[in-house]
Parts: structure tokens; sequence; C-alpha cells
């Protein structure tokens, strides 16, 4: 009956890789610097779980027996998307990285675009979306052109007013923008972000986002898991992350609140195998848009939530926190930063602080879900079981 949690709280680094100047990131430091920020952290539970052992950060205590075992993780593969990570954490590792457009998509790419989809297009430039949408929403509004957009990840995204074009359609786009976005132009992901509001004072965007991402090029631990009769329940974003494959349960959620309340729902109903959640506020809401207290706050309600998390794990459950890239909400980049992830894994029938030191890859979570399960592995990683239990 052994069952594995897998929690990545999204864009939540830990320190600048050594390749971070190459992506402009050098001095990135999500957790460090948010510490910084605000002269010192309060955040008790991850304290005693050990995360103050990872990397200096002010205000969270190191000097103690973590009550966890600990670590941290490079990214091996180019880039730093939510993508790359998350296909890294599931073993697969990328030898070149997805394509990026700081200029904008090319006119073959919208040319056919506009003829398979009927919809001239707004914008085609890297952009914050909330900004974007202030700037172009109103011509959007008055010619119905698509506002199409991208950042310094691999994304081609789609905002559209839901007025002027109902969600359905939105998605039914999107789709389309995913077939003509192969070969050498495969970004990772399109993305619909739906928007309302009457004017560029009040536009917003709904929880309607829709991620529509290039399939994973071989079999990831998921796939693997389910193949092997495991259980596999993705909550959050996960499901469009890895292009609906090896994940037999999918739960739908809006925000980081609505996603905790998911996981304690979903440990009484799937007594086995892996439930992998993503909790995108820190990213989506904080992290690209440089809001410290909002990152800080969604913090401290994550950690005043673990005990509760604990409170409904049974003896053989697995628990990993870690992430899938930074995003220093304190630097003047509103994009994804090259950094390290933090490592915690912790269970009742696990050893307590144990350093697991610096993994090369993200893959040895797989790694270690693979001998955790005794199921094959992707070939990516090393597994830390053998140290912890």
């Amino acid at each position: 009956m052994r069952r594995a949690i897998i929690l990545i709280i999204d864009g939540v680094g830990i320190g600048e890789l050594p390749d971070a100047d190459q992506y402009q990131d050098r001095g990135s430091n999500t957790l460090a610097n948010l510490a910084r920020h605000f002269n010192g952290l309060q955040l008790p539970n991850l304290e005693r779980l050990g995360i103050g052992k990872i990397h200096p950060i002010p205000g969270i205590q190191s000097d103690l027996k973590a009550e966890a075992n600990y670590g941290k993780m490079a990214e091996i593969s180019p880039g730093k998307d939510s993508t790359t990570g998350h296909w890294e954490l599931a073993g697969l590792i990328l030898k070149e990285p997805f394509p990026v457009y700081p200029n904008g998509f090319p006119e073959e790419i919208l040319n056919e675009f506009t003829r398979r989809t009927g919809y001239e297009v707004l914008g085609n430039k890297p952009a914050s979306g909330t900004e974007i949408i202030k700037e172009l929403g109103e011509e959007h509004l008055r010619t119905g052109k698509l506002i199409v957009y991208t950042s310094a990840d691999s994304v081609f995204q789609i905002a559209a007013h839901q007025d002027v074009v109902p969600l359905e359609k939105l998605y039914e786009i999107c789709k389309i923008a995913r077939e003509i976005l192969t070969g050498k132009h495969a970004v990772a992901r399109v993305i619909a972000r739906p928007f309302v509001g009457k004017s560029a004072e009040d536009f917003v965007r709904t929880p309607y986002r829709k991620d529509f991402s290039i399939k994973p090029f071989s079999k990831t631990i998921l796939q693997i898991l389910s193949e092997n009769g495991w259980p596999t329940v993705g909550i959050g974003k996960i499901n469009d992350l890895y292009a609906h494959t090896g994940i037999q349960k999918t739960v739908k959620t809006k925000n980081n609140q609505e996603v905790m309340q998911a996981i304690l729902k979903e440990l009484n109903e799937t007594n086995s195998g892996l439930i992998m959640a993503n909790l995108v506020d820190f990213d989506m809401l904080w992290g690209h848009r440089n809001d410290p207290e909002g990152f800080y706050k969604g913090l401290k309600q994550f950690d005043s939530w673990l005990p509760e998390l604990e409170k409904s794990m049974a003896r053989e459950d697995m628990v990993i926190i870690t992430a899938d890239h930074g995003n220093d909400p304190t630097t003047p980049s509103t994009d994804h930063s090259r950094e390290y992830v933090p490592l915690l894994v912790f269970g009742k029938e696990l050893k307590q602080d144990v350093n697991l030191g610096v993994r090369e890859t993200f893959a040895d979570v797989q790694a270690a879900l693979s001998e955790y399960f005794d199921v094959p592995g992707t070939g990516n990683g090393k597994s830390f079981m053998s140290q912890i239990l």
C-alpha cells in the first residue's frame, strides 16, 4: 500500500545554478532573497523539516535535527520553464531547450495561425500577461483580433476577452495553435489566457487559463507507474504539463488553497500510488508579478497547512517537497530564474535529518520513485532511497 505525495511549490528556488549567468539570472535566490527582503522569514514547519539546512535563509534556524531529509537539486536540462522542470522531475532530460521568441513569432507561424483560425493578431512580443491586456485589451474589444504574446519561457499565449471569444472557442483556437507549433517551432506550451472587464482599468484574467503542452518524447515515471498498476493522480496543472499522459485521475483547481484541500481529500480516496500536485500561485500570482508580500503570505499559508498533511499521512507514505525552477520576486526580472530547487523528503517509516546533498538532476526524484514502487525507471537520475530507508 505504498503511496508517494509530490508537492511542487512552483517557482520556489533556493539559489542560482552555476550557469545562471547564461540565463541573465545571476543573483537570483528566491527563498534567501525573499528572507532578506523581510529581514527574515517565519516558517516554523518548513524550518523543523529542515529547509534552513539546505541553504542559509535569514530567520530560519539551521542548527537543529531536521524532521525531514534534505538537499537541493540542480536542473541538468537546458532552460528554466515549467515543462522542462516537471519533465525532468519525472525522469526526462532535454538535450536541446524548447524554442523561445524574444523578438516575437515569425510571420509564417502567424500567417498560418490566421489562415487556420480566421483571427488576426495583436502584440506578438514578450510581455507580462497583466500588462499586455491593459495595453491591447481595448483594441482587442474593438477589432476582435487576438492578443498573442510570449515570455522568456517557451510559450505561445493567447489572451482574449470572454465576451469576444467564448471560452470553448478560445480552447479550440489553442488546439489549432498547438497543431501548428511543431518541429523547430515546437514550443513547450500554448496557453489560453481569458480575461474579463470593460476597460484597461479593470481588465482582469479569469481562473480559466488552460495549458496545451507538447507531449513527452518518452515515457515518464507517471506512465511507468500507471502501466504497472499503480494509481496516478495529478492535482492542479500537473495534467496539462504532461499533456494528459500517465495520469489516471485529474483534480482541477484554481489556486493554492484549492490544491491543498484537494490533497487532503485525495489522501482519503486514493490509498496507494502517486499523488502529484503543483501549487501554482507562487509562480503565477507572485513570482511573475514581483510581489514579495504575496509570495511570503503564500509560504506562510503553505507552512501552516503542513501539520494537516502530516496528520493525514499513512504510515507507509512518503512526501517529497520540491519545485520546478525559481521565480525570485525581488529581482527586476518577472521571468523564471535558473536556480537549484529544495528537496525535503519525509515519512513515518523513513529516517530523519539525512543530508541528501546537492543532487545532479531533478530526475533523482524519478529514480527514487521507481525504487520506492519497485518499477522500471527512465534511466535518468540516481535514487536517494537507500540513504533514507
